[in-house]
Order: C-alpha cells, then structure tokens, then sequence
C-alpha cells in the first residue's frame, strides 16, 4: 500500500470522517483464492491499521478480517470501510482473505451487501441459526464469494447437518466460547481431558466432513499458554482436524508446526515448482492456480526449499 494511502487512512480515522475513509474505498475486480488446504487462520481486527498492514509479511495462510468481536460499536463502520480498503488494495493474495461480519441481525446483512463489491474470497457469518438463514445470505451475496458459518449457537448445531445448502458453503467454526454460553454451559468444561469436548469434537469434524466443507477448529483464548495450545493440537490431529482459529502470529506458528502432513506438503511443493517454471517460460511470473492459490518468485522458492529440506 503507497504511503499517501496510509497517511489518507489515519488522518480519516483521527478526524473521525467516515465520508472521508469511504472516499479512499475503491472497488475492484479480485483474484479470488479458492484454496481450501489452509491451516491456521489469524484474526485480526479491522479497525486496527498497524495489523491490517502487515497481510502480506504474515505467515498464517488465512486471515479472518474481524468486524464482529473486539471492534466497538462506534468503531464498526470505520472497520468495515478499512476491510474494504484492504480487499482492493490486495487484488492478488498467497492468503485466504475472509471477511466475519456482525451477526444477521445486527448489521450483517448490510455489512454483506457493501462488501459484495470488492468481492473478499469468503464472508464468515456469526451465530447462524438454521437453513433459512443460510439461504438467505446465499441469495444476497456475490456468486463468486464463498460463505463460512460459525457454530456458535445451539440452533446451529442441532442444525449442523442442514446448513451446507449449496456448494458455495465451503466452511465451519467451531465457535465454542459462544456456544457454550448459548447453551448456559460452564466454561471450566472446555478442557482436553473433558469427555464431553472429544464427543463435542468428533461430532463437529465427522458431520462437517461427511457434508463436504472443512472444519476449522475453535480459537484458543490463552495466547500466552502454547503448552495448553499443543495439547489442544495434539488431540485435534488425532481427530482428523487440519486447521484452527488463531489469536496471535505465534500461535499460528504452532499450528503450521503440528498440523503438517509432510508427504503432502511436499506432493504441494513439487507441483508449485512445476506450475512456477511452466508459466516462468511464458513469461508470467506471478498468477492464481485454481487449487493452490496465488502463486508467486517467494512462493516458488519456498517450495524449492522445502524440497532441498526433505529430500
């Protein structure tokens, strides 16, 4: 992002001007990315700039841009001006960008309906309840967008099974914090040892996997405790999960290092390699695979690494 740009953004949001900030919004046709092989995703709040700013260098391979938890309510229209910001401003990206909006109720509808035009590669919708929602939220949102929904009520799960209505329902969070709370469950349950969370757990992955969208697991508050993260990690890929919700970039570091199937990981890297040489020698070196996502020199080289580690 130009320097002009960001000093236009923080002199909006210190003047308070809105009609200002959503000047600097342009919308623009993206590179969508489709890939659905990720492993962590990284929230990050939309009002924040210093964090909207550093996508690009961030190793997580999702990034859930945050308009819902965390962002005020006088600061949740500037976020949801900021995401826009972003979206155009990074029409091609190695990561998937997602978009959580406020629940249906609370804005989200509205919040969909403005983002339609700078096309995020999915919406994530909170506390969804049932398959009505669901359609209704797939009649208002761009055909190219996938859509992700949080588990985070006890309507949405006893509805599990009936919420993938279409194709383009690609995604579900285990939101277990909300959840709980929903269904006036003590939080002192939510332990690795607890029964109850293997069953809660399994239960999630088996049905989300047996409708064919991908299950990504809930985020571990403790952002300090990486002991606490690895036992959750463990028992998860014992399970058969491959991605979780992540609070900081070290947690994401955790994620990438347990949830890694090396024979795939290199299988991904050999055929990075191909494409990237294939492409080079028409002269394009930087393009969007339809399964791997966008696919540049730095991705090119890491997978060449990989392999110079491996084999």
């Amino acid at each position: 992002m130009r320097q002009e740009t960001i000093d236009a953004i923080e002199k909006a949001v210190a003047e308070r001007s809105l009609s200002a900030l959503d000047a600097l919004a342009r919308p623009r046709t993206r590179l969508l990315n489709h890939s659905r092989d990720y492993r962590s995703v990284l929230m990050l709040s939309a009002h924040k700039l210093k964090h909207l700013l550093k996508i690009p260098t961030l190793d997580a391979e999702c990034i859930m841009i945050n308009l819902e938890d965390g962002v005020s309510k006088e600061e949740k229209p500037f976020a949801l001006v900021m995401a826009a910001i972003f979206l155009s401003e990074l029409r091609e990206c190695d990561k998937k960008l997602v978009v959580r909006v406020n629940a249906l109720d609370e804005g989200g509808y509205d919040e969909i309906a403005y983002l339609n035009q700078f096309h995020p590669d999915a919406i994530r919708v909170p506390k969804i309840r049932g398959p009505k929602e669901v359609k209704a939220v797939l009649a208002l949102l761009d055909e190219e967008c996938e859509l992700h929904l949080s588990i985070e009520t006890g309507e949405a799960w006893t509805n599990l099974s009936a919420l993938a209505v279409e194709d383009r329902v690609t995604t579900f969070y285990l939101g277990v914090l909300d959840l709980f709370a929903n269904m006036r469950l003590p939080q002192s349950l939510i332990s690795p040892d607890n029964p109850m969370m293997h069953y809660m757990l399994s239960h999630f992955l088996i049905t989300t996997k047996a409708l064919g969208v991908k299950p990504v697991s809930f985020v571990y508050q403790e952002y300090k405790d990486f002991d606490g993260l690895r036992r959750w990690l463990e028992l998860e890929k014992s399970m058969g999960y491959t991605a979780k919700g992540c609070i900081s970039p070290d947690q994401v570091k955790f994620v990438h290092e347990v949830f890694v199937d090396e024979v795939a990981e290199l299988e991904r890297a050999r055929v990075i390699i191909k494409l990237f040489e294939m492409h080079r020698e028409m002269g394009i070196t930087g393009f969007t695979d339809a399964e791997y996502g966008f696919i540049d020199e730095p991705i090119y080289k890491g997978a060449l690494a990989l392999l110079e580690g491996k084999e």
